[in-house]
């Protein structure tokens, strides 16, 4: 397993009504979290595009509302890579308080997708080699 985290601070624009994280977000820190683990990798999405001709779209999303996140709030999104991607790869993801409390929870999962040939393609060897030099069994 590998795991990542990173923060984000509650932007006002990005709150209700009832001054909660509009929930439509979630999937936008979701994407965060998705992008700096991979980053963390030492790749970027950039890179596996223009370099290496990899998209990555998403092919599901599910997730999990457990209590609301407010205006100025710092969150941990907690990125979770628990099996290691074949022609898929999927990110459990966490998003904590600073109360260090459960907000969200949910995973996300895309293919790695070759726009020249127009299928679903292996994960990259340099990838699976990166994540494979960072796994851990405990995480």
């Amino acid at each position: 397993m590998y795991s990542f985290e990173t923060q984000i601070r509650v932007r006002y624009g990005e709150t209700d009504q009832m001054g909660y994280l509009y929930y439509g977000h979630y999937a936008q820190y979701f994407e965060v979290g998705r992008v700096e683990t991979i980053r963390s990798l030492g790749v970027s999405y950039k890179e596996l595009e223009e370099e290496h001709g990899i998209w990555l779209p998403v092919v599901s999303l599910e997730m999990r509302f457990v209590r609301p996140a407010y205006y100025d709030d710092l969150l941990t999104v907690r990125t979770e890579i628990r099996e290691m991607p074949d022609e898929y790869i999927t990110f459990h993801m966490e998003i904590f308080n600073e109360k260090k409390k459960l907000v969200n929870a949910g995973r996300v999962r895309l293919c790695f997708f070759d726009p020249k040939l127009k299928k679903v393609v292996m994960a990259p060897d340099f990838l699976r080699e990166k994540l494979s030099e960072r796994w851990t069994v405990d995480g």
